[in-house]
C-alpha cells in the first residue's frame, strides 16, 4: 500500500541531497525515472510502493561520484528509510533494487530477482536512451572532461567491470558499449515498447553525426 507521506518524505530528502548534482543525475532525471517507474507498474503487478521508493532513492549516491564505492547507494537510502521507520523487508527490497540496477551490475552474475527490480531498472534504462539519453551522455561527458569523438578510439565491445567504470574514452563509444544495448535489456513488455522509439531516434542522430564530422 502506497504511504504518500513516506513518499513526499523521500521526495524532499532527494530533491535535497541532489540539490547540487551534474545534470545527469539530479532531481529532474529522478523525477523521470519515478514518472517512468509509475506508468510501467500500471502494466504490471507490483508492490508500487517499493517501485516509488526504489524509483526516487536509486540514485541518491551513485557510485560513479563516490570513487568507485557501489554500497553506499543502498546503505544512503537504508539509513535515509530506516530513520522514517520504514519497514524493514521494504528498506531491504529497496536496496537490493539500487544494488543490481545498474547496468555495470550486469557484468557481475545476477543474484537477486523482482518484479519491482524490473519495473525500476527498465525505468531508468529509459532515462538512458532517446533524446533525454543523448543529451545525458554528453552532460556527463563534458562533466569528466572527454572528447565527443575520436576515430582513432574504437568503442571496446568486450570491456570487463573494471574497464567498464575507469573507461576515458570519447562520449560517442557510450552509444555502442552501453546506449544501443539497453533496447534489447528490457524486461517488461511496457518497457521494451518504450524504448523502440527512443532506440530509433539515437540511431538518426548518430547517422546525422556522423555526416556532420565527416
Amino acid at each position: 500500500m502506497i504511504k504518500p507521506a513516506i513518499v513526499e518524505q523521500t521526495i524532499k530528502f532527494v530533491q535535497d541531497t541532489l540539490k547540487d548534482a551534474e545534470g545527469g543525475h539530479d532531481w529532474w532525471h529522478i523525477h523521470r525515472v519515478w514518472t517512468n517507474a509509475k506508468q510501467i507498474a500500471r502494466t504490471e503487478e507490483c508492490d508500487l510502493f517499493v517501485v516509488e521508493l526504489a524509483a526516487l532513492l536509486h540514485d541518491i549516491a551513485d557510485s560513479k561520484f563516490h570513487n568507485g564505492d557501489e554500497e553506499i547507494g543502498p546503505a544512503t537510502a537504508g539509513n535515509f528509510l530506516t530513520g522514517i521507520d520504514v519497514d524493514g523487508d521494504v528498506v531491504e527490497h529497496v536496496q537490493q533494487i539500487i544494488r543490481h540496477m545498474s547496468f555495470k551490475a550486469g557484468f557481475n552474475k545476477v543474484t537477486f530477482h523482482s518484479k519491482e527490480l524490473a519495473i525500476v531498472q527498465d525505468a531508468d534504462r529509459l532515462d538512458a536512451i532517446g533524446a533525454i539519453g543523448i543529451a545525458r551522455a554528453f552532460t556527463y561527458g563534458g562533466f569528466k572532461n572527454r572528447e565527443i569523438y575520436n576515430p582513432a578510439i574504437q568503442p571496446n565491445l568486450s570491456m570487463s567491470k573494471e574497464e567498464y567504470k575507469n573507461t576515458t574514452a570519447p562520449t560517442i563509444n557510450h552509444f555502442y558499449e552501453k546506449l544501443l544495448l539497453l533496447k534489447d535489456k528490457m524486461n517488461t513488455d511496457t518497457g521494451k515498447q518504450l524504448a523502440l522509439q527512443r532506440h530509433d531516434f539515437m540511431e538518426s542522430f548518430l547517422k546525422q553525426f556522423y555526416l556532420e564530422v565527416q
